[in-house]
């Protein structure tokens, strides 16, 4: 069941997706209509997950579960991977590796592999004030105080 993602309590659980490329504004509108039918009959174990979303950057897709209603369990994960991987092949886009970084350069949103990011804070081109994107965060709580900050306050600081 989909509720407003603003709904959610702080604890609710949370995934994030970044994509390797930034999509279309028509991509993002598909995007959002398929979710709302995934989350309208998204469950675990028979009973009804209360839901939500959230897309940001023309990148990123963040799914969030209120576990004080029902619990994701393992096959409902599952299910929200099948469409993740779903949403990858009809846009050709990577939407599960975690070996890339995602950050701001000015008003820019860069995505590189972790090794290049790893180059360009060697390199300076990168600081430990550059805004990242911490896509290791579990819940909305998180979401709201962590997702987007400094590298020196996410677990990119071991590259500083």
């Amino acid at each position: 069941m989909y509720i407003p993602f603003e709904d959610l309590p702080e604890e609710s659980r949370i995934w994030i997706y970044q994509s390797n490329r930034k999509f279309s504004d028509a991509e993002f509108s598909e995007i959002e209509s398929d979710l709302k039918l995934f989350l309208g009959d998204w469950a675990a174990h028979g009973t009804s997950l209360e839901s939500s979303y959230q897309l940001k950057y023309n990148r990123f897709i963040i799914l969030a579960v209120n576990q004080d209603v029902q619990a994701a369990t393992g096959c409902s994960i599952d299910s929200s991977v099948e469409f993740i991987q779903s949403l990858e092949k009809k846009y050709n886009v990577d939407l599960l590796d975690k070996m890339n970084v995602t950050f701001k350069l000015g008003d820019h949103i860069a995505h590189k592999p972790l090794i290049d990011f790893k180059k360009m804070v060697k390199d300076k081109a990168v600081t430990a004030n550059t805004i990242v994107f911490n896509n290791l965060i579990n819940n909305v709580q998180e979401f709201n105080e962590s997702w987007e900050v400094p590298a020196m306050d996410s677990w990119h600081s071991r590259f500083f």
